[in-house]
């Protein structure tokens, strides 16, 4: 007998569902006349983006555990840590940041924003996420923040909690497929998803489409990043108790657009930036969102993505990204098409 789907306790974060809207001018300006943006930039929660959502769920399971300080980890621009740091003062919980890099880094957009939020930042002199230094560091800063007799909850993505983290996502589909009138041909996810659609059916279950998936990813290169994909994906069914398998084929995923690295803008990602304000009045993170764009773009010049077929574009946020590089933007913008 089939098991009911489990559904994930969740704090009021968010403001969700994020709404689904038209872009004809940015459409029209990459060639995609259909094209339409799942405003998860426009979530609340210190300047927004896709982390709020994840962080309902995984604060939740905090909450019940009796946590009031966070402790957790990643680069110096992260998104994810700006949006904890935001919930944490919403909630009233202490935040506690390791920051891969030497302490060197300039205290501007969302490293600007920890500190404004109140976090405690630590620094670790690394640039690979998944080094055991990195665990080491975290446990230890639980450990402090315990012997100084708080109630410490340790989030790492890449650890234990990512499942979790992954599991609040499915809600961004179920919105998705509540939103329109058919389930979508496809899912691209460069970092910021994006869905090729007609538009989707609340008819058809959401949780267990049979439409391919697209991820471009920022930092890892495909052979690494496949593996984790599924792997998360079906960690993710068993979290949930749903009995859906996981299809390998449908999974497509395309690492061109990571140069030059993790957190680091390209050319091409000034070039979709630029695009994205002056088309769409849209405003996009240099190091994600808009390499995400670059990545859409380059799909429909190829052909792999039809250029008469509906996209629907997940703007997972980011925005503080833009003003901590905005001197490469700068220069950028006084070269582009539009000057």
């Amino acid at each position: 007998m089939p098991r009911e789907p489990i559904t994930l306790a969740r704090l009021k974060l968010a403001h969700l569902p994020t709404q689904l809207e038209a872009a004809p001018g940015l459409g029209a300006a990459i060639g995609c006349p259909g094209l339409l943006l799942k405003r998860e930039d426009l979530s609340g929660l210190g300047l927004g983006g896709n982390k709020p959502r994840q962080l309902e769920v995984l604060l939740a399971e905090a909450k019940a555990a009796g946590a009031d300080t966070i402790v957790t980890t990643a680069g110096a621009q992260s998104n994810f840590c700006r949006a904890t740091a935001a919930a944490c003062a919403v909630l009233g919980w202490r935040c506690v940041l390791l920051l891969r890099g030497d302490g060197t880094a300039e205290p501007l957009g969302n490293l600007l924003l920890d500190r404004l939020f109140g976090a405690e930042i630590y620094w670790i002199d690394t640039t690979d996420p998944y080094a055991d230094a990195v665990q080491e560091r975290l446990d230890a800063l639980e450990q402090a923040a315990r012997d100084a007799g708080r109630r410490p909850w340790q989030i790492r993505l890449p650890g234990r909690t990512g499942a979790l983290a992954a599991a609040a996502a499915v809600s961004l589909a179920d919105e998705l497929a509540a939103q329109c009138a058919e389930p979508p041909a496809s899912s691209a996810s460069p970092p910021a998803p994006a869905s090729r659609r007609p538009a989707c059916s609340p008819a058809s279950p959401p949780r267990a489409s049979r439409r391919r998936c697209w991820r471009s990813p920022s930092s890892s290169p495909e052979s690494f990043i496949r593996p984790l994909i599924l792997r998360r994906a079906e960690e993710t069914a068993a979290l949930l108790g749903l009995e859906a398998r996981i299809d390998p084929s449908r999974l497509v995923v395309d690492d061109r657009f990571i140069a030059p690295g993790y957190g680091l803008s390209s050319p091409a990602s000034l070039q979709a930036l630029a695009l994205a304000g002056r088309a769409g009045g849209l405003v996009l993170d240099p190091a994600y969102t808009a390499k995400a764009l670059a990545g859409l773009i380059g799909r429909l010049g190829e052909g792999s993505i039809e250029a008469g077929a509906g996209v629907v574009f997940v703007h997972t946020g980011g925005a503080p990204g833009l003003f901590a590089q905005s001197a490469a933007i700068a220069r950028s913008l006084g070269n582009s098409a539009f000057s």
